[in-house]
């Protein structure tokens, strides 16, 4: 049903880019997969994040909040997580501070900026004994200020929508999508913004003759907002990715775009629309340097791993060794405690220095 009308909806629009293409199937409000009332995360869905692994994810982040706050002024500490979920990240950190750090837990206020209705009840029920701190906005812009705090995600950026782009001829075309006789085809034209070219002239990265490569530009607007709505604190961003130079290199001929359904990988983003998660890998470089645009200047950058040990993980499993086994899913080097990365960004504070980043910086 969601495939067919969503078929549709492109004939009637014409021709669109790849990003206005996977913005409509993943967050139409009625036929997009992130508004689906099927199951998408978890095992009855179609990919886990750590937060399913175990929570000892969210109780290590904790520990860098707790550590965050100490060096942040005012009365409320104020967190937003945008993409919450069903609310397990939430969940974890709030019980963690709760019952560690329970001044704190007291002048904690917890935003959630969610995009999907379904998700958005899920959260509301899980967090029913967090109701009085946890708040659902719509954008940073409805942030009680000052907002001194932190602006987390995680696995937020990579479902950002991305425009494709092809090296053809020693020239960079933009990939267009547009629906001829029931079937979606590519078409490769001039970029519809001066923002591709200048985004790789910025990053010094020329793609290889028939390399495509995907562009996330969606992730820059997200980083102005935080900038123009965060007075003091940090950006804690955990995703899987890669620094410019290694996610553009000649051997990625393809581009990192994929797709999961049912815990199965797909590479045809035009095969059951509206049913199927999309991502593309995230270029860590580029929120860098577009962080720094905004006032948010680079904390550190390190994988989930060392991240995770520096909080502690290893003393909370002394104490607790039964959970080992979801712990090691977390910092396994070849698994998510690789592949996934950790970036902090900071506002108005002077070379803060954070446990989680420790030989990291």
């Amino acid at each position: 049903m969601a495939d067919q009308e969503l078929q549709k909806i492109i004939r009637e629009q014409g021709t669109l880019t790849f990003a206005s293409f996977m913005e409509l199937v993943l967050y139409h409000p009625e036929y997009g997969y992130y508004n689906s009332e099927k199951p998408i995360l978890g095992k009855e869905g179609d990919f886990y994040t750590s937060v399913h692994v175990s929570s000892l994810f969210g109780e290590m982040i904790a520990e860098q909040l707790a550590e965050m706050a100490v060096l942040l002024e005012g009365p409320v500490f104020s967190l937003a997580e945008f993409g919450a979920g069903k609310g397990f990240l939430a969940y974890d950190i709030l019980k963690t501070l709760q019952i560690k750090y329970p001044t704190l837990f007291a002048r904690t206020v917890y935003y959630i900026v969610e995009a999907s209705s379904s998700l958005k009840k899920e959260q509301y029920r899980r967090l029913t004994d967090f109701q009085p701190q946890v708040r659902w906005v719509d954008g940073l812009d409805e942030v009680e200020k000052p907002f001194r705090g932190c602006v987390l995600s995680n696995e937020l950026v990579d479902a950002f929508p991305v425009h494709r782009v092809k090296y053809l001829e020693d020239q960079l075309k933009e990939i267009y999508v547009r629906e001829e006789e029931g079937i979606l085809i590519e078409v490769a034209d001039v970029p519809s913004t001066p923002l591709l070219e200048a985004y790789f002239d910025d990053l010094n990265i020329t793609l290889s003759e028939g390399q495509v490569g995907e562009v996330n530009l969606a992730a820059r607007d997200w980083l102005l907002s935080i900038g123009n709505n965060l007075d003091q604190g940090f950006v804690l961003t955990i995703d899987y990715g890669y620094e410019a130079s290694l996610l553009y290199h000649s051997c990625r001929r393809d581009g990192t775009l994929m797709c999961y359904y049912r815990h199965q990988t797909e590479e045809n983003p035009y095969l059951r629309l509206g049913e199927q998660d999309m991502t593309a890998h995230v270029n860590f470089s580029a929120l860098k340097k577009w962080g720094e645009e905004n006032g948010l200047l680079t904390t550190g950058f390190t994988n989930q791993m060392h991240f995770l040990f520096n909080l502690g993980l290893a003393e909370a499993l002394s104490k607790e060794p039964q959970r080992a086994y979801a712990a090691q899913q977390l910092v396994n080097p070849e698994g998510m405690g690789g592949i996934f990365k950790v970036l902090i960004q900071h506002k108005n504070l002077v070379d803060p220095q954070l446990k989680g980043l420790k030989e990291n910086r």
